[in-house]
């Protein structure tokens, strides 16, 4: 049974923490911490907890201005914030030294904390995310497809037909789109059904990598890292294979058919990417 943690983040923003560890594994300790991307939620690792928590103590957070913490409407939204708030997760849960697993936005989170606190982080799994900067125009793009939302959607089919057909970015129909936002809607007061973050904020949250490269801070991290991706996801070979060589104890790792989403729409195939890394860094 996943169990919530309230955990107190930087500048006192209250995060909700998901513990998904089961009983006959150790409750306190060395753990994993996994930390999803830009408007996603804990529960989005549902699948990949399942796989760990048997045998290790496996938290999810959800990071400020998602899912059940706070949406602090003054902010921050910068990368030191989001790195502060998994550093009080960690160390108020107790989880050091501890294996970040995190996904888009998550993994870079991951892998600036592994940098800074090298002495806090025992192994890394970046999924999908870039280490140079996206550019303006990628900003703007995302301007266009927030105004795009038809919202407020009539109802969460509603949802999952939009996001998984009907969405000019959809390329082809993708339930497992569909249903990825479906969980990131909340019901609102006239019934209708909306984000449970605010567009404004995810905006402000990804202006870090769109403007910013993140190759120094990525170069520092000492730990064992397994950069993984979709073969049809955000992260391109050529970068990810540089990314690779660029960490000092790098490992590489792709999954056919995935797209951005790699943890969530095609899970089996990605434990399987993952699983020998996270066994052996898991057991030494």
């Amino acid at each position: 049974m996943v169990r919530r943690l309230d955990v107190t983040g930087a500048d006192g923003v209250r995060l909700a923490a998901w513990d998904f560890t089961e009983r006959t594994a150790p409750q306190t300790g060395p753990g994993v911490l996994l930390l999803h991307g830009l408007m996603g939620r804990a529960s989005h690792w549902a699948p990949a907890a399942g796989r760990l928590a048997a045998r290790h103590r496996t938290i999810a957070l959800d990071q400020r201005g998602h899912g059940a913490s706070e949406k602090p409407v003054s902010g921050p939204f910068t990368r030191e914030a989001y790195v502060a708030d998994a550093l009080a997760a960690v160390e108020r849960l107790g989880l050091g030294p501890v294996t970040l697993v995190g996904h888009s936005m998550g993994a870079l989170t991951a892998w600036q904390l592994a940098a800074e606190h090298p002495d806090l982080v025992h192994a890394l799994v970046i999924c999908d995310m870039r280490a140079s900067a996206l550019g303006a125009a990628s900003q703007r793009e995302w301007q266009d497809w927030f105004r795009r939302w038809p919202t407020p959607f009539p109802s969460l089919d509603a949802v999952r037909q939009w996001f998984g057909e009907d969405d000019p970015w959809v390329e082809r129909p993708n339930p497992a789109r569909g249903a990825f936002f479906a969980e990131v809607m909340t019901e609102r007061p006239d019934g209708g059904w909306g984000p449970v973050f605010d567009p404004a904020q995810m905006l402000t949250s990804r202006e870090t990598w769109v403007h910013d490269a993140h190759w120094d801070s990525l170069a520092q991290v000492r730990c064992p890292t397994l950069v993984v991706r979709g073969l049809d996801g955000e992260l391109g070979r050529a970068e990810a294979q540089e990314m690779v060589r660029v960490l000092p104890h790098g490992a590489y790792a792709e999954i056919p058919d995935a797209g951005h989403l790699l943890h969530y729409e095609h899970a089996d195939a990605w434990w399987e990417a993952v699983a020998p890394f996270l066994n052996g860094v898991l057991t030494s």
